[in-house]
């Protein structure tokens, strides 16, 4: 499990949570007063271009803000909190499984060394600046939705962190289990990968030594073609008789004849 991935996990649903909060807030401000509400806005709107033409942009804006107003009104409060309580619980969720695989990379490192890209310091600085942060957020969202927000939302942040603080504990167990489990199969996976570039390795030797013979041998016979006709043309030496090498010479005779013959009747 990467962290900085469950971070951003995590930080994506705080997002959504705020977004959900705020929206929240306004359905249930212009639940059955929307009327009033419409009303308020033109009177606030003649109020304060009394006596003067107001300009386009500023009625294009009025007309925007009641029809959101009237949008609002036709939502359901309920399907925006069962929004805010799966986001908040995939919140809580990530933030869970980033703690837990900070404490496993905290316990190897006091027992494993670390081979990974980045430097083991840097590694360390990246899980304190992230703990900070998840608790810098769950403040916020702790604040946001018990002090900020309609008390049902206070409510459901208090349920879901109760629920998620048991679930968490035995999540993280889980959690160090098979991330052990991966590590093992990693380090499983590493010692067969230095076994078989070895054993590459071994071969490719094996074959460059033997082309480099092929190719000496080929030179030994070549030179001794040269120095040693008598042994014949052929791959293998072959001591050549008196019989072999007057037909040899017959029949060079005879195919110089031809070829002279031939170039004869060119001309």
């Amino acid at each position: 499990m990467d962290p900085i991935t469950l971070f951003a996990l995590a930080n994506g649903a705080v997002a959504a949570v705020k977004k959900g909060c705020a929206l929240y807030k306004e359905i249930k401000g212009v639940t059955g007063d929307v009327k009033g509400i419409l009303k308020d806005l033109d009177e606030q709107f003649h109020k304060k271009y009394e006596g003067k033409s107001p300009p386009p942009e500023a009625k294009k804006q009025l007309l925007e803000e009641k029809e959101r107003v009237k949008e609002l009104s036709t939502k359901d409060p309920g399907d925006v909190y069962s929004e805010i309580g799966e986001q908040l619980g995939a919140y809580f969720d990530n933030m869970a499984k980033c703690k837990a695989v900070f404490d496993e990379e905290e316990r190897r490192s006091k027992t494993q060394i670390y081979s990974g890209d980045a430097s083991l310091g840097k590694r360390a600085l990246q899980r304190v600046l992230m703990r900070k942060k998840l608790e810098q957020m769950e403040i916020e969202l702790r604040e946001l939705m018990i002090y900020q927000s309609p008390p049902e939302l206070g409510a459901l942040w208090t349920e879901v962190n109760e629920m998620m603080e048991k679930l968490g504990k035995e999540q993280k167990t889980q959690i160090a289990k098979q991330m052990r489990i991966e590590q093992a199969a990693a380090v499983r996976r590493a010692e067969k990968m230095k076994k078989l570039k070895a054993e590459l390795w071994w071969v490719g030797a094996v074959i460059f030594v033997l082309l480099f013979w092929f190719i000496c041998l080929l030179w030994v016979v070549e030179k001794r073609k040269e120095d040693y006709p008598e042994y014949g043309q052929n791959f293998f030496p072959h001591l050549v008789t008196d019989h072999e090498r007057i037909v040899a010479e017959r029949n060079k005779k005879y195919w110089d004849k031809k070829a002279e013959e031939y170039r004869k009747q060119k001309r």
